[in-house]
Parts: structure tokens; C-alpha cells; sequence
């Protein structure tokens, strides 16, 4: 029996082991994220000519968390998002999150939200997204803004 359980534990490891060395690091860590204020964003999006990206999320949310670990870490969704936009992602409960919330309208969790340099709300959508889903609605954001860059 002891025999069986140190195989066990012998084969788990090395099949972790070898998924770590497979993993791919752009993916696991995301859509990158800004660090700072919402307004030092909107002071980033100026200066790259970039439009916000906006995950408003609960921390209680299980799609919200459904979104980072299956939507977010998907690698067409990380490349196109970095270079696109200006991604923001706040707690709509805590900080400047209940402001953002009232600006924007935010209700439901997930709301994601693209909104122009000037903080101006283009498009948004509630709830669970795909991957594909996502980027759908990140090129539709795009189009539908009026000075964006492709």
C-alpha cells in the first residue's frame, strides 16, 4: 500500500512538472493591468492614444473570477488587449470603485467596459464573456470609437 500511494505521489509530480515546464508565461499572467489610479489611466490612454479597457468586478464574483482564469489568460486575448488598450480592472466596492460604478452605471458584475482617453463610456457588456467573445467586443469597441487607433 505504501508502495502505491509513494507511485502515486512520484507520478503527480512529475506530470505537474512537466505541465510547468510546457506553461507558456505571457498566458498565465494575463491581461496586463494598470497599476495606479483610474485618473493616471486616463492620463496613460492620452499619452498612448489608447482606449480603457474596464473590468469591474466584486470580489465575491464567481463569474468574475470565472473571467480572469479562463477569458483573461487566453493568449489572442492578452496579445490583443496589451496592445489596444489601457486595462483597468477595479473592485467596483472598494477605493474608487463605488465612483467608477455610479459614472459608469455598474450593477451587475461582471460589467466590462470601454470608455475613450477622456473617460467617455464607448461600449459596455454584463456577465461572462469567452474568449472569443471578448475579443469580439474589444474590435467592436474599436470600430465604434472615434479617434481610436487600430
Amino acid at each position: 500500500m505504501r508502495k502505491k500511494v509513494t507511485l502515486g505521489l512520484l507520478l503527480a509530480f512529475a506530470l505537474f512538472s512537466i505541465s510547468a515546464t510546457n506553461r507558456n508565461p505571457a498566458t498565465e499572467t494575463g491581461i496586463h493591468f494598470f497599476k495606479g489610479s483610474y485618473k493616471d489611466a486616463l492620463i496613460e490612454a492620452k499619452k498612448e492614444n489608447k482606449l480603457i479597457f474596464i473590468d469591474a468586478y466584486a470580489s465575491w464574483c464567481g463569474p468574475c473570477k470565472l473571467l480572469k482564469q479562463n477569458t483573461f489568460t487566453d493568449k489572442a486575448v492578452i496579445e490583443y488587449f496589451n496592445e489596444h488598450f489601457i486595462n483597468v480592472s477595479v473592485d467596483i466596492e472598494k477605493g474608487e470603485g463605488p465612483t467608477l460604478a455610479t459614472r459608469y452605471k455598474v450593477t451587475h458584475y461582471p460589467t466590462l467596459i470601454i470608455a475613450d482617453a477622456e473617460g467617455k463610456r464607448i461600449t459596455f457588456t454584463v456577465g461572462y464573456i469567452q474568449p472569443d467573445d471578448l475579443l469580439g467586443f474589444g474590435k467592436y469597441g474599436i470600430d465604434k470609437a472615434p479617434t481610436a487607433s487600430n
